[in-house]
């Protein structure tokens, strides 16, 4: 099991940037892969974007693909998501997520570990 926590959010005006932060507790966290989700009001949780173990290899929504860019540091039991070019749709509580595996998921529900979030507010 490994513990989460997120931080980094806030209130940005549009085409401004935020870096989000996830720190796990440092449980074999090189052995997870990691993935940041969002979820605003009245919506189902959205994947953003995830990245293997390694940090060799990752994948983004079609939505943040070229504006965002999710990172990890082994070293320090760290997960960032840099946001550029921030929209006011990009406004929701964002998530990390751990999975224990070789396989990297996009699917929420295939992620038993997760932090409580931290709210991005973009206004125009």
């Amino acid at each position: 099991q490994v513990g989460l926590e997120e931080s980094g959010g806030g209130l940005v005006q549009a085409g401004g940037s935020l870096r989000l932060v996830c720190a796990a507790d440092g449980r074999a966290f090189g052995g997870y892969a990691l993935a940041w989700f969002r979820q605003a009001p009245g919506k189902d949780r959205e994947f953003v974007a995830n990245v293997n173990g390694r940090g060799s290899s990752t994948y983004y929504s079609d939505s943040v693909k070229g504006r965002f860019t999710i990172s990890r540091d082994n070293a320090k039991y760290k997960l960032y998501l840099q946001m550029n070019s921030l929209k006011p749709e990009d406004t929701a509580v964002y998530y990390c997520a751990a999975f224990n595996g070789i396989d990297v998921p996009i699917r929420a529900s295939d992620y038993p570990f997760w932090g409580q979030g931290t709210q991005v507010t973009v206004f125009s």
